[in-house]
Formats: structure tokens, C-alpha cells, sequence
């Protein structure tokens, strides 16, 4: 499954849960079938923009809204692990080479920094 079909399905999820909103209810909403919407939200399809159209209006929400990634929270265990890490990796992808390597430098840094930490507790 690519990245951005996971992230997208994942926001439309939480959008659908903060309005309260069923799966079936807005599937009707959008006038979709709601296994469509199911394999939407789990990143299963390929949606043309239409569809996203559809399904914003539905949410009452700009299309925007279905990007706006940093608004996910994130899950726990390794599930959730990964879905931050996709979180970064989408952040990252529109930055330059060189904002990524600060970001790199500054995240190793602040590693050092947690494990330093950890060995003085001990």
C-alpha cells in the first residue's frame, strides 16, 4: 500500500469519528457504497479526486483538510510506531535535502541526549 493512500484513509477515519458519523452514514452522505468507504479509510483504494471531493463535501470539509497529517494521532504498540514514522517521512518529502539532513542531525543529537539520560538513571 503507498504511504499517502494509508494517511489519507487514516484522516478521512478521524474526520468521520469527530463528526460522529458511521461509515454507512457517510457513505450514504457522499453516495457511496460504505465497503468503498471502509477500503478508503484503510488505505486499500486508489480514490480519484472526484471521490476526495465527495467525501470532504460530505465531512463539510475543504479537500485541504484530507492532507493536513500532523492532526493524526498516533496509536500505539508497533502499529503506531510506523505510523509516525510514515507521519515523518511525509513531513520530510517536501523539504530540501539540506532541511533534512538538519533534521537528521537534530533528531541523532536529541537520541544521544535521551540515551545519555537513560545510562545516568541506571
Amino acid at each position: 500500500m503507498s504511504k499517502l493512500k494509508v494517511l489519507v484513509g487514516k484522516r478521512l477515519r478521524q474526520m468521520r469519528k469527530e463528526r460522529g458519523l458511521t461509515q454507512a452514514a457517510l457513505a450514504e452522505r457522499a453516495d457511496m457504497i460504505d465497503t468503498y468507504l471502509a477500503g478508503v479509510e484503510r488505505g486499500e483504494r486508489n480514490i480519484a479526486l472526484e471521490t476526495l471531493e465527495k467525501i470532504m463535501t460530505a465531512l463539510n470539509a475543504e479537500p485541504i483538510d484530507a492532507f493536513r497529517f500532523g492532526e493524526l494521532e498516533a496509536g500505539k504498540g508497533l502499529e503506531g510506531k510506523r505510523d509516525v514514522i510514515r507521519l515523518l517521512g511525509a513531513f520530510l518529502e517536501e523539504r530540501s535535502m539540506e532541511e533534512i539532513e538538519l533534521v537528521r542531525k537534530m533528531a541523532k543529537d536529541i537520541m544521544a541526549t535521551i540515551d545519555a539520560e537513560k545510562r545516568k538513571m541506571k
